[in-house]
């Protein structure tokens, strides 16, 4: 059995959380004995793809022409394409039926987590939809003092400064409005926004924000990788994410492989497999996040970085690597 791996324009996507789908899904493969290939010209058993532009249809096409199985990983809804880019409000029933035409012309569907199978079975797509998990790579995220100390002297923090930790693109989607009023509550405590988006793609008054309109205490040091973004991941005092609509949330899996205390938007996304109170802390709106960012900071409620992990380990590249076989063996045989 050998797999093609296909995603469109991988040089655009690799800072953003597909990018990284795409990383988990060829490491997925090697741990499960699963040859696989990114060449769609080369010879394959199954297009297994990712990606939803005009080359994706063309090679979806060739593919069933030759008579190969076609699996569809269903990373993007409507939901989660609103409050991003300039007029994505406007063109997301476009994009919905878009979504529909594309992902409908698979064999199978594959979906991050039982969320995202809930929006495309609403959306009347006549297949079989399987939730697997994106996946995470634990080992990235070992404590490593070296690294801790890498991210800390990057951003010339005091021994005793406290950190809060987010990562995303700059849409209003993922919170980043919410992220910086709630900032303006803790003055003393250093916020830290990872990832970028070119600010002309994104609405102004984000631009704005990003660019002037913030407390001194949030920093937005963009696109970074490695130890520094590592380190932060292993010893931030909070992971805040207040993002209205994912899929899943790769981001929140390094957060909980990281063993961070995670205050999360209490979206339904993290239903059932995230629990307030035993494997992060959700809030509903600003005035929640500030009381429990304060709690979490003063350590006044229950550190759950543990109960998390475990989460995390249950979302193992391994174990999303026997999940993609049995999948892979369930469409072959028709």
């Amino acid at each position: 059995m050998k797999v093609c791996l296909y995603f469109e324009n991988i040089n655009a996507i690799s800072k953003s959380g597909i990018g990284r789908a795409l990383k988990h899904q060829k490491e997925a493969l090697t741990s499960a004995g699963i040859e696989y290939t990114l060449d769609p010209d080369d010879s394959y058993d199954i297009l297994h793809i990712n990606t939803v532009g005009i080359t994706s249809s063309a090679v979806i096409n060739k593919a069933k022409d030759a008579g190969k199985k076609v699996i569809y990983h269903a990373h993007s809804t409507e939901e989660d394409f609103r409050n991003s880019f300039v007029f994505s409000n406007q063109l997301a029933p476009l994009v919905r039926q878009h979504l529909i035409n594309t992902y409908s012309s698979a064999d199978y569907i594959i979906t991050p987590t039982p969320y995202s199978r809930a929006l495309l079975e609403s959306y009347g797509i006549p297949l079989e939809i399987s939730a697997v998990s994106n996946g995470i790579d634990l080992t990235r995220f070992e404590y490593d003092e070296e690294k801790v100390k890498a991210f800390r002297r990057y951003f010339s923090l005091q021994e005793d400064e406290k950190v809060v930790l987010s990562v995303g693109l700059f849409f209003e989607r993922k919170g980043i409005l919410d992220f910086i009023e709630v900032a303006r509550h803790f003055p003393d405590v250093k916020f830290i926004w990872f990832g970028e988006t070119p600010l002309y793609s994104i609405p102004q008054k984000i631009r704005e924000a990003v660019e002037e309109d913030h407390p001194d205490n949030v920093l937005f040091p963009g696109y970074v990788k490695g130890p520094i973004i590592e380190g932060a991941y292993m010893s931030a005092d909070c992971f805040f994410f207040a993002s209205l609509e994912e899929t899943e949330g790769i981001v929140v899996l390094e957060a909980l492989a990281g063993k961070r205390q995670c205050l999360l938007r209490d979206i339904p996304v993290y239903d059932p497999w995230l629990v307030h109170g035993e494997h992060c802390y959700k809030g509903k709106n600003n005035e929640e996040f500030i009381d429990l960012l304060e709690q979490i900071l003063n350590h006044e409620v229950p550190y759950l970085g543990e109960a998390g992990y475990k989460v995390a380990q249950e979302r193992s590249i391994a174990s999303v690597g026997q999940q993609l076989k049995a999948i892979y063996q369930k469409v072959l045989r028709g």
